[in-house]
């Protein structure tokens, strides 16, 4: 297939663009380079061994994705771009939403005109609120969201769900991410954040290679076993595959699907701390601090149903998502930036 990926510079993009490349897709990127960087590209045409075909542009720009469109003929769209830091959400709303609310329309636009009706939705697990369930299964009713980032995937989940109900020829699969981590096993690629992370991985690689004094952890008083927050980690190289295995999903004309990409274990900050002191040999100092808004105590998920339906499941286990982030971070103390 020949598929266009919009973020496909950023973290979950780049590793995607690896994946099916291996699969034998081939691709065109579409990236703003807001919140990311040429040089992943670069790199992720390094290790495919093929230059990666790439525009630079807002996917909020419609004669832009009008002429991207009518310039090639895709067979399906990975949609990625959109501002993704829960923090930053609940200080600048407006932005989030004008931003990732108008992107997606302008695509659906676009893609509509251009007959290119097949789309991959990065969502999210925050569309689930403070799930009423865990683990989380895909029939878990969608709960409040508590920050505007999830609240922007939540309503770009409905719009979807409304436009492939109008439209039956429309195949849309919304992927549910839990919480990626990890690197490429070959440290050219890897998580580069602007700015103060906002994920802890990041917050871990970049304390322990000396680019922060300490880690801080908000809340231990959450009703956990060790009172920090429990997450579904999974390691980006499994949730890039999981794109490639929804694609099954489009050829079968699935009409709108949902999956939850995660590995159905749940880990608390506290523990992947000790995973990544274990694994690296790597001390990192830590600090409470008061817990931060829109974080819940735990979210975890049940994943049986892409593995049913997708034949897909996670590879890759907590130490070895600590050891290539940090093989990442170690390599590239300062991101893509040197």
């Amino acid at each position: 297939m020949k598929i266009a990926v919009m973020g496909g510079a950023g973290y979950i993009g780049s590793h995607t663009i690896i994946e099916l490349y291996k699969a034998g897709h081939s691709v065109v990127v579409v990236d703003n380079l807001v919140n990311s960087s040429d040089e992943s590209l670069r790199r992720v045409a390094e290790l495919v061994g093929s230059p990666i075909p790439f525009v630079k542009a807002d996917v909020r720009d419609a004669a832009a994705m009008d002429k991207i469109f009518s310039e090639n003929k895709f067979d399906a769209c990975i949609h990625f771009a959109g501002l993704k830091a829960v923090g930053e959400s609940v200080a600048k709303p407006l932005e989030y939403y004008e931003n990732n609310m108008n992107a997606t329309f302008v695509l659906l636009h676009a893609m509509r005109n251009h007959g290119c009706k097949n789309l991959i939705f990065s969502s999210s697990a925050t569309v689930y609120g403070n799930p009423a369930q865990i683990p989380i299964t895909e029939a878990c009713p969608k709960g409040q969201c508590t920050n505007p980032y999830g609240q922007t995937k939540s309503m770009l989940e409905e719009v979807l769900r409304d436009v492939q109900k109008a439209d039956p020829e429309w195949n849309i699969v919304l992927l549910r991410y839990f919480n990626p981590i990890g690197a490429h096993p070959s440290g050219r690629i890897g998580e580069d954040p602007n700015g103060i992370p906002n994920n802890l991985m990041p917050y871990i690689t970049q304390t322990a290679v000396g680019l922060r004094k300490e880690l801080g952890v908000f809340g231990n008083d959450y009703d956990t076993p060790d009172g920090t927050g429990v997450r579904d980690y999974i390691h980006v190289c499994d949730l890039a595959s999981g794109h490639v295995s929804a694609l099954k999903a489009i050829e079968r004309k699935c009409g709108l699907a949902i999956y939850n990409l995660g590995t159905g274990h749940g880990y608390s900050v506290l523990d992947v701390v000790k995973a990544f002191e274990k694994v690296n040999n790597v001390k990192i100092p830590y600090s409470i601090k008061p817990r931060r808004a829109g974080d819940i105590a735990t979210c975890y998920c049940n994943p049986q149903k892409a593995f049913d339906e997708l034949g897909w499941k996670a590879q890759y286990g907590i130490e070895e998502m600590c050891r290539d982030a940090w093989n990442w971070q170690k390599n590239n103390p300062k991101g893509y930036k040197g």
